[in-house]
């Protein structure tokens, strides 16, 4: 069975919306107004490269696809560039009639998740999806969460977690600091 594991930037007061340049949102590219720094790059690349497919729900997928393709149209062959654009992808959405993203297909429910994580392979990554993420926590399907929590407070946008009915227990399994200020917390699910 694969691992699904979730990683977002997210401020510390919890909101993972907009973190990038997003439209629409006040503070939209919150995380270049933080203290922001190189030194934690090198880990997104490293998750990337770990990670044997991407999960996406529609809205990150319609941004990463058009930024990412973009970046590779320009010339851009940094490895992050070229492994994302060419690592399998899905995007879990009951209303995108095609996914044009190179090897992206689409799924159309929760369930379809539960039968690719239930597959022999390495992990499936989740970044950004708000909805999808919260949709996946509802279905007890998240078995890491990673937080990279940025020394900002951003007043208002979707949280990383969502307000469940249950407690659910998780447990620290890392922790690093970098000299940006950003700290990354991994939690996996507690023991039973």
């Amino acid at each position: 069975m694969r691992d699904l594991i979730v990683t977002e930037f997210v401020s510390l007061n919890g909101v993972m919306e907009a973190p990038g340049g997003e439209p629409g949102h006040p503070h939209s590219g919150w995380t270049f107004e933080s203290i922001y720094g190189e030194d934690h790059y090198a880990y997104k690349d490293q998750e990337l490269r770990e990670a044997e497919i991407g999960l996406l729900g529609r809205r990150t997928y319609e941004g990463f696809s058009k930024a990412w393709t973009e970046r590779k149209e320009a010339g851009d062959d940094d490895p992050f560039t070229q492994r994302i654009n060419a690592m399998p992808k899905y995007v879990v959405s009951t209303t995108l009639e095609r996914a044009d993203w190179e090897n992206t297909s689409i799924l159309r429910s929760i369930d379809e998740v539960r039968e690719l994580k239930e597959g022999d392979g390495g992990p499936i990554l989740v970044q950004g999806s708000h909805r999808l993420v919260h949709s996946l926590a509802e279905a007890d399907l998240v078995d890491e969460w990673r937080a990279m929590i940025h020394p900002v407070l951003v007043a208002e946008g979707m949280r990383m977690f969502p307000d469940t009915a249950d407690m659910r227990k998780l447990r620290l399994v890392d922790a690093q600091t970098y000299d940006s200020g950003v700290a990354l917390l991994t939690y996996r699910r507690a023991e039973s």
